[in-house]
């Protein structure tokens, strides 16, 4: 008999929550135990949704942790909380799921690091980007050699807004009212399409580069009129190998998950023998190599269990006892990191800045 991992849902700041939940749900060897929010009427979906009776419904976190004895908590807090909602959580001796990003700064990253050191337990961040199959696909292509080694990439991330849609991209129109309220339009809070959307292009970025750190960034954001954050942000990453580039867009004429915008979500990879065009959760990508400079199409793959989401993964590892890799690891997630922090304060001081440590 496989062992029944126990999972509790902490903090419903971002609507990712409601998605994460429904993989514990669907899950066969995992089991939610409860959920917490200091605002019952964020989780009145997720206990109808997820048949959680009273007993399992908390607006104490203590007492959920206490009562239901989880395994694994996942966390989906603002980015600026990442750090206290670790530290919290870190005592009761459970593993630890983050959703993207990694934290609102590199010290608060390290902060949450440091807590579940003495723990012994996994700390995960998840990026939802990396269960996209165009993505694994063109990692995949890398792995095998197919462009050479990466040496420049190009990321355009982004969506609408983060209000016009919530749990299972349901869509809906934000009011001037929502966005007063959200912690997404507020600065001390992590807000801003920098934050929000960055981590991506500069985590999943880092795992097309085999690890390596770009040796400064230069990075520009708007300034929108009756906002205190960003919704567009230009970011150059100086590599000892050459130039990348990431950019962020609160704004895309489309959400990519429906129509792609133009420019596409998603990267282009240029390799030392080739290049790859993949779209975000694109049906194929576009690889050129010097064989086919024309270029050819390649299905993404069909992502099987365990690795079709971060709730299979994260639950396999530990069964298998196998190191969490990739963008979902401390050692690519904090490069990823370092580079959102230098980005940040490059727009700040707008000027060119060495990778912070």
């Amino acid at each position: 008999m496989m062992k029944k991992w126990r999972i509790a849902g902490i903090n419903f700041d971002h609507f990712h929550m409601g998605d994460l939940l429904g993989m514990v749900h669907s899950h066969p060897n995992a089991e939610l135990v409860g959920i917490s929010d200091e605002l019952p009427e964020r989780m009145v979906s997720a206990a109808r949704n997820f048949g959680l009776q009273s007993n399992q419904v908390f607006t104490d976190y203590k007492m959920c942790l206490e009562q239901t004895k989880p395994d694994i908590v996942i966390l989906c807090p603002a980015a600026s909380h990442h750090g206290d909602w670790v530290e919290k959580v870190a005592p009761f001796g459970v593993h630890v799921i983050v959703e993207k990003p990694f934290a609102a700064s590199l010290s608060e990253a390290d902060r949450m690091i440091a807590a579940m050191k003495p723990t012994g337990k996994q700390l995960v961040i998840n990026w939802p980007l990396v269960w996209a199959e165009s993505m694994v696909t063109a990692y995949r292509l890398i792995k095998e050699g197919v462009i050479g080694k990466v040496v420049e990439f190009h990321h355009y991330g982004g969506n609408r807004g983060p209000l016009y849609h919530g749990a299972d991209k349901i869509e809906k129109e934000p009011s001037d009212a929502d966005k007063a309220a959200s912690w997404f339009y507020k600065r001390n809070q992590g807000g801003g399409s920098l934050l929000d959307y960055l981590g991506y292009g500069t985590t999943l970025g880092t795992w097309f580069v085999d690890g390596a750190k770009p040796m400064e960034v230069t990075c520009v954001t708007d300034e929108p009129q009756g906002l205190e954050v960003d919704e567009h942000s230009m970011v150059i990453l100086k590599y000892s190998f050459g130039l990348s580039k990431c950019e962020t867009r609160w704004g895309t004429f489309t959400d990519p998950w429906t129509h792609q915008p133009q420019p596409n979500c998603g990267f282009i990879l240029k390799g030392t023998e080739g290049t790859i065009a993949a779209c975000d959760y694109g049906k194929s990508i576009r690889v050129q190599t010097r064989e086919c400079p024309e270029g050819f199409d390649v299905p993404s793959d069909v992502l099987k269990s365990p690795h079709q989401n971060p709730v299979q993964y994260v639950l396999d590892c530990l069964e298998s006892g196998n190191t969490i890799e990739g963008p979902l690891s401390l050692d690519i997630s904090r490069i990823g990191q370092q580079i959102v922090d230098t980005a940040y304060q490059s727009a700040k001081e707008k000027r060119t800045l060495k990778l912070v440590e």
